[in-house]
């Protein structure tokens, strides 16, 4: 069998690929995510309105925050990905195929990024983020601290001010690396 020497661009190609397979399967696992915690919001909801019993809102805060930070760690890396390939990945290949200059790989890597509409896109993103993952979980909370006509006493009374206090931390993630994107 006749030995093939493999060349940088070739390699470089491959690592392309490799971070835009992982790259596409994260925006899935995130993108569904949401419907995930819409539907977890919906069932507790209604064991909640079923039972009568306010104090099961307080499952809503935790099972929020875990959603809504592995939503934002995958954004991240989503985000992370596309810089990787404008910045580094792309740069290289582009050197290599015009070592004089000029010419630039995966120009959709910066194009898309360049849409007039996109600030006001990211905005309305960050307020589906802020609504699904943290404001659902505060209304819950506030419901079950004025309709929970004192369920649990003291003790749930505590955790739900932890809960409150997670939430406020995941929203001001969301709002950091909104900002950062």
């Amino acid at each position: 069998m006749p030995e093939q020497d493999v060349t940088v661009g070739q390699l470089l190609l491959a690592e392309y690929q490799s971070v835009k397979d992982e790259q596409k399967a994260r925006i899935g696992f995130r993108d569904n995510l949401l419907y995930v915690t819409l539907a977890v919001v919906a069932a507790v909801i209604a064991a909640t309105a079923q039972a009568k019993q306010a104090s099961m809102l307080l499952a809503l805060p935790p099972v929020c925050v875990v959603l809504g930070w592995t939503y934002l760690v995958n954004d991240e890396k989503i985000s992370a990905i596309g810089a990787y390939v404008r910045e580094d990945l792309g740069p290289r290949l582009a050197a290599l195929a015009e070592p004089g200059g000029g010419f630039e790989a995966f120009g959709w890597e910066t194009a898309h990024r360049g849409d007039a509409r996109r600030r006001s896109r990211k905005v309305v993103q960050t307020v589906v983020d802020l609504t699904a993952f943290c404001a659902v979980p505060l209304a819950a909370l506030v419901v079950f601290w004025v309709d929970g006509d004192g369920e649990g006493g003291g003790l749930l009374v505590a955790l739900s001010v932890v809960e409150a206090l997670a939430v406020g931390g995941l929203a001001s993630q969301v709002v950091w690396y909104a900002k950062g994107a």
